[in-house]
């Protein structure tokens, strides 16, 4: 599951931020042109079939914003808690549009979120480095391409309020800016070469979680 660094940087020398986005540049990649991906840009997935990978944010949501409860008084981890960017009650309103009004029941993980769940629980509730490698691969990722996403369904599938809520985030202000200011915490935090390696391991843990999700729901 682990996946070899994409790049070799100086983890002292080059900011941290850099670090990870360019260490997880291949396996941002291989997501963005997963077959599930691929097909639901391309415009090929109904409806019906977005609303299957929003039901698996329900799961790995929850267990990341439960882990933001547990980091709060990290003197590391608790700086990486931001509840204006938390996803669960925009997913709730989203998965009642998809899914129906008793959505809670008709929803289930695939095994690949089964085992991306049980991760994240084992190593970001205890650990801020591993909080903070899934907490960056999932909402950073969500202020970028998930805006792509965004456009898609109000685009293909006419849906640009309940539905489509997961990927606004009105209360951070200026995205451009929140992006800034959340790269300046990577780069300020004085991490260990030791821990940036470890975190930097784990955020393509996570990435690689994150595809064997595609995977699953694409089969």
């Amino acid at each position: 599951m682990v996946a070899p660094l994409a790049v070799d940087l100086d983890l002292n020398r080059t900011p941290f931020s850099t670090t990870l986005r360019e260490s997880t540049r291949r396996a941002h990649d291989r997501a963005h042109h997963s077959r599930y991906m691929r097909e639901l840009f391309n415009g090929d997935l109904d409806l019906p079939d977005y609303a299957r990978l929003a039901a698996q944010y329900w799961f790995i949501y929850q267990a990341i914003e439960e882990a933001a409860d547990a980091m709060r008084g990290d003197p590391v981890g608790g700086r990486f808690v931001f509840d204006e960017l938390r996803r669960l009650p925009a997913l709730a309103a989203d998965l009642e549009f998809l899914h129906g009004e008793h959505w809670r029941g008709r929803i289930e993980p695939v095994p690949a979120t089964e085992d991306y769940v049980h991760r994240i629980r084992s190593v970001a509730f205890d650990w801020a480095g591993g909080y903070v490698a899934h907490h960056y691969t999932r909402y950073l990722g969500d202020l970028a391409g998930g805006q792509a996403v965004r456009k898609l369904l109000a685009e293909v599938h006419g849906v640009a309020g309940p539905g489509a809520l997961f990927y606004r985030f009105d209360d951070i202000g200026s995205v451009p800016a929140f992006r800034r200011r959340y790269k300046a915490l990577l780069d300020t935090t004085p991490w260990t070469e030791a821990e940036r390696t470890r975190i930097v391991t784990e955020a393509l843990v996570a990435f690689e979680f994150n595809i064997a999700v595609l995977d699953d729901l694409a089969k």
